[in-house]
């Protein structure tokens, strides 16, 4: 790995640990890919790293990373692998549930230094109030790393009685519970165009008994933790997490096809695709539009994160625009993701070619709930002063 968008190696402990994985990340990124899941022993050497820690409580022996350091982390492990990028990005997000779980629960599941954890938040689930407990049912699509997980979770609607219960606002109510892992049945589903490597397969379970102390609401409840990281807007980090691999992704491809475009002679002429003009600007406008996004990006973090430190209260424009960042910045990669692509010729079309990966992945990153064309829409409300519903913000 040459020339990071960031150095991520003064970065608390996990920093260097990371950084001295990302040539073998690298290297075995088809490994990956054609495994359709992250190996279990790269997941195991990221565990010990502390990769999975970045935003686990400190109280916990996490890291408690302010999001651009999380930001940095997540898109450098992704120009190595978008797949193993996106694994320690869900890994991490799912972490956030410690702040919100009483602590001897949260200490159950996230005590140990290295473990795995992950899930889905979209209440895909039916959960029946038991008094003590839920009884859990549920299929979840996007399971991402969950092989390799000790405990997952799964949102849910809850149900009293056979009736589905509500929020104050008259929402449906739903949580997201943990369980063990062993207690999962893993579906083979992930068949897919890009981001193979995510193993991001479904998961079902039947009948599970879930003590009430082991779900969270990220919509209902409030943090337990006091730290700002916890102020900080949810739904913005996990949206944060999927731009990360996505721009990490696509520096990775334009600093391949700018190295190509270097050595590689174009049929017949002699000369180097770096000496061809169309070359030379369409990656230039691709190197500007990459270098935006990360600063756009850059900026919407650095206001929420003020926000947070301060009252905590943050802006509904500072969510929107940490959203707005977001979704423009996974647009913008799969946009540079696509130039360095077309730009590869007639040997990026092979499967195994990285530039055809980097493609891919990109435009898989593109279609996730938390950076998808719709979010525009949403930011575009609150920046005409309309109506939105702010709790998915």
């Amino acid at each position: 790995m040459t020339g990071l968008q960031y150095d991520i190696s003064k970065i608390g402990g996990v920093g260097p640990a990371i950084m001295a994985l990302l040539p073998e990340i690298a290297a075995r990124a088809e490994e990956t890919e054609q495994a359709r899941r992250l190996p279990a022993d790269l997941a195991a050497k990221l565990a010990a790293a502390g990769a999975f820690n970045l935003s686990k409580p400190a109280s916990l022996g996490g890291d408690e990373l302010a999001p651009l350091d999380f930001m940095k982390i997540v898109a450098t492990v992704a120009e190595a692998d978008a797949s193993a990028g996106w694994c320690v990005m869900i890994a991490v997000t799912s972490t956030l549930g410690a702040a919100y779980m009483p602590e001897p629960m949260a200490r159950e599941i996230w005590g140990s230094d290295d473990v795995i954890t992950g899930g889905v938040f979209a209440p895909m689930g039916k959960a029946e109030d038991k008094g003590d407990h839920y009884l859990l049912s549920g299929q979840w699509q996007w399971g991402s790393g969950s092989a390799n997980c000790s405990w997952l979770g799964g949102g849910a609607m809850i149900f009293k009685d056979g009736e589905l219960q509500k929020f104050d606002n008259g929402a449906p109510y739903h949580r997201m519970l943990f369980f063990p892992a062993k207690d999962v049945t893993f579906i083979d589903s992930w068949h897919v165009a890009g981001l193979k490597g995510t193993g991001s397969g479904d998961f079902a379970v039947e009948g599970l008994k879930v003590p009430k102390d082991r779900s969270v609401s990220f919509v209902g409840d409030q943090p337990r933790d006091s730290g700002a990281l916890y102020k900080f807007p949810l739904f913005g980090l996990l949206a944060l997490g999927v731009s990360s691999v996505a721009l990490g992704n696509a520096r990775a491809a334009l600093e391949e096809i700018s190295n190509l475009a270097i050595h590689k002679k174009t049929p017949g002429g002699g000369r180097s695709m770096a000496q061809r003009a169309t070359v030379q600007t369409d990656l230039a406008r691709a190197t500007a539009l990459l270098g935006g996004a990360f600063g756009y990006l850059e900026n919407a973090i650095d206001q929420c994160w003020l926000e947070a430190k301060g009252d905590g209260q943050i802006s509904i424009k500072g969510r929107a625009n940490l959203r707005l960042a977001c979704a423009h910045a996974t647009e913008v990669a799969a946009d540079v993701c696509k130039t360095a692509y077309t730009l590869g010729g007639g040997a990026a079309v092979y499967s195994d070619n990285s530039l055809q990966r980097r493609f891919r992945d990109a435009h898989v990153a593109t279609q996730h709930i938390a950076t998808a064309p719709a979010v525009f829409e949403l930011a575009g409300r609150i920046l005409l002063d309309q109506p939105v519903d702010m709790a998915m913000l």
